[in-house]
C-alpha cells in the first residue's frame, strides 16, 4: 500500500491497516482478477494543460487556461517519457505538484524533495482507482499525467469519521520517476541462508512472552524473509482468511518498536486481505499457534515516505497467530 501526500491528493490514499496505533483491522478487498470498470478519462477538460520541465530537483512550470471546470475525475498523459512502460503490478515512484483549479496557483509539490510518492499498481489499488491504473500503466517512465478532482461540499463529523472541510477542484500533474517490479518472497533456502550469514534480526522473548529483536547492522534484504520461530499445529492460513493475532513492529534503520499488541496483552482481530502486502506474503501459508519473524521491503510496507504516523522504510514484525476467526 504505498503514500500518496494527502495535501496534493486526497483521492489517492490508500487505506491499509498494520499501522503505528491503528493496527489491523477488516476492510474491503477485491477477489484477484476480479472485473473492473474503468471510468471516462474526460481528458478533454484537461486539454489546455501544459508542462514545462525546470530541471532536477524543481518543479515543473505548469499552466492551463483557467478556471478549468472540472466536473467529473479526469486524467490525461500531458507529455509521455522517453523510459521503460509502466507494467501492471509494478512499484511505481513519482513527484507532483497539485494547482487550484480555478485561480491556477501553486497548492502544493515535492519535486524538490528528494522522495516522492509510492503507488503500488495492484489489484486493491486497481479496484479503488481504477483510472488512475489505466493510465499509469503503460504510461512511460519520465510521463507528465494531469490529474483533476472536481470540488467536493464539507461533510459533516460522524460517530467514527472527523469532519472533512469544502474542497474546490483540483488539478495535480505527476511525474512518473521510476517503475519497477515488487519485492518477492524469499525461498526458505535463501532465508537459511540469509540467517546463517547474520543477514536477518535476531528475536527473544521474557519471561511474559513479549519480543524484542536485534537488528543486524547491514543493509535491510530486498526481498521478503519469513522466519518461523515456533510452529503451530493448527488449520493452514490462507491469503483470505480473517485471523487474531499478537504482533510488534519495529523499523529496520533503527530497530525501534512502532507498535506491539504484545505491549497491550490482547491480539486484534483482521482480515490478511486488509493489511499491508507483507503480512498477507507471510502470513498465508503459516500454521494456527505458529510464531513468525517477518522481514519486511518498504515496497511491501508502507514505503520510504509514508503518510504521518506510519513507519517508514524496510520492517521487522514478530507475529504469534492465535486463531483463524
Amino acid at each position: 500500500m504505498r503514500r500518496l501526500l494527502i495535501l496534493l491528493l486526497p483521492l489517492l490514499l490508500v487505506v491499509t491497516a498494520c499501522g503505528a496505533g491503528t493496527q489491523a483491522k477488516p476492510g474491503d478487498s477485491p477477489t484477484a482478477g476480479a472485473s473492473v470498470s474503468i471510468p471516462p478519462a474526460n481528458a478533454e477538460v484537461l486539454s489546455s494543460v501544459k508542462v514545462a520541465d525546470q530541471g532536477k530537483k524543481k518543479a515543473p512550470k505548469v499552466t492551463f487556461v483557467s478556471p478549468l471546470k472540472i466536473t467529473a475525475e479526469s486524467m490525461k498523459i500531458v507529455k509521455d517519457g522517453t523510459g521503460a512502460a509502466v507494467k501492471d503490478g509494478q512499484v511505481v515512484d513519482f513527484h507532483e505538484i497539485a494547482m487550484d483549479a480555478t485561480t491556477g496557483k501553486t497548492v502544493g509539490e515535492n519535486f524538490t524533495q528528494d522522495a516522492g510518492s509510492t503507488i503500488t499498481l495492484s489489484e486493491t489499488f486497481k479496484s479503488q482507482f481504477p483510472l488512475v491504473d489505466s493510465t499509469f500503466t503503460g504510461a512511460k517512465v519520465g510521463a507528465y499525467i494531469a490529474y483533476g478532482t472536481p470540488a467536493t461540499p464539507a461533510v459533516a463529523a460522524t460517530a467514527t469519521a472527523a469532519a472533512q472541510p469544502a474542497r474546490g477542484a483540483a488539478m495535480s500533474v505527476f511525474q512518473i520517476t521510476s517503475a519497477k517490479d515488487p519485492a518477492k518472497l524469499m525461498s526458505a533456502k535463501d532465508v537459511l541462508a540469509l540467517e546463517k550469514s547474520g543477514g536477518l534480526p535476531t528475536a527473544k522473548f521474557d519471561a511474559k512472552g513479549i519480543p524484542s529483536i536485534t537488528v543486524p547492522k547491514k543493509a535491510a534484504p530486498a526481498n521478503m524473509a519469513v522466519q518461523v520461530l515456533t510452529e503451530g499445529k493448527g488449520e493452514v492460513l490462507k491469503a483470505t482468511d480473517s485471523v487474531s493475532a499478537l504482533y510488534t513492529g519495529w523499523t529496520w534503520s533503527d530497530g525501534k518498536k512502532f507498535d506491539s499488541s504484545f505491549d497491550k496483552g490482547a491480539p486484534v482481530d483482521f482480515s490478511l486481505q486488509s493489511v499491508i502486502p507483507g503480512w498477507t506474503l507471510g502470513l498465508a501459508g503459516q500454521k494456527v499457534g505458529s510464531t513468525v519473524l517477518l522481514t519486511i521491503p518498504s515496497s511491501l510496507a508502507y514505503g520510504d515516505s509514508p503518510d504521518s504516523g506510519k513507519p517508514a522504510g524496510p520492517l521487522v514484525f514478530v507475529v504469534k497467530i492465535d486463531a483463524k476467526k
